[in-house]
């Protein structure tokens, strides 16, 4: 309640700096704010070419005859945004430190400042996506308001990974370049650019569950292509929000036991 409350607060200087951080991040640059979605962009052909023109790959067989664009499309959207919003809350406080300095500001609004810069881009692409579906004949349904509900997911794993890695960042200075690795090996060891049905014979397949993001990349495709609802999934979906609760538990309590040695570290 204290935090929603900051929220409201807070809302007009919020919307204002989310708004201007994704302004001055591409700011001199000729194309300015176009080069947040042309990496992306040039990331889904790359893949796209290498996988379905070189290796042959198509999408797996419960998804019917759906193209692979899509196929792989549904799963690396949600992991631009995710990647994104780590990786720049982790970096939050440090960047941020002008403000993190002042006594009347309430600093543990800031991650939300990151989380809603990256909702721009990530908003364009799940737009993107709903058009390219609707030219390969794959029209909008119920289902894929679902897409907004995953979208929630992302930003409460967002929210309680990044108090910690926020936190822990200021005091070690190259948290954020660890992330950043361990986010491109989470990416592999993600459902993303395979099919998770492959390792179904293996006894320890279900590791790859424990992973979060796979709760979240397995609900965007079973939502926009296998129309299906994630109450159908229960046991995953409770799994998944008791993580996020101890997460958020564990990053809010380390979060307040650093808060007060920020300003002198910085």
């Amino acid at each position: 309640m204290q935090f929603l409350k900051s929220l409201k607060k807070n809302k007009d200087l919020i919307w204002f700096l989310a708004k201007d951080d994704i302004k001055k991040r591409y700011a001199g640059s000729s194309l300015g704010i176009l080069w947040a979605f042309a990496q992306p962009l040039v990331t889904i052909l790359i893949y796209w070419f290498v996988f379905q023109i070189g290796l042959r790959s198509t999408a797996p067989g419960q998804y019917g005859d759906t193209p692979f664009l899509l196929w792989i499309m549904c799963g690396l959207i949600p992991w631009f945004f995710f990647s994104e919003g780590i990786n720049s809350v982790t970096s939050v406080f440090l960047e941020y430190s002008y403000l993190v300095k002042k006594v009347v500001f309430d600093i543990e609004v800031l991650p939300i400042i990151k989380i809603i810069s990256a909702s721009f881009v990530h908003l364009f692409f799940v737009i993107l996506l709903f058009v390219i579906m609707a030219l390969f004949g794959h029209l909008p349904t119920l289902c894929y308001l679902q897409v907004f509900y995953y979208s929630i997911c992302m930003i409460a794993l967002i929210m309680a990974m990044g108090y910690f890695t926020s936190s822990l960042a200021v005091f070690f200075r190259d948290l954020p370049q660890l992330v950043s690795v361990c986010l491109q090996a989470g990416m592999w060891l993600t459902p993303i650019l395979w099919d998770f049905n492959m390792l179904a014979p293996y006894s320890f397949s279900f590791i790859f569950k424990l992973n979060p993001m796979f709760y979240v990349v397995e609900g965007y495709r079973s939502a926009l292509l296998g129309n299906v609802w994630f109450t159908e999934n229960w046991l995953l979906t409770i799994y998944f929000w008791a993580l996020i609760v101890v997460l958020a538990l564990i990053g809010r309590a380390v979060f307040k036991r650093m808060r007060p040695h920020f300003a002198d570290v910085l």
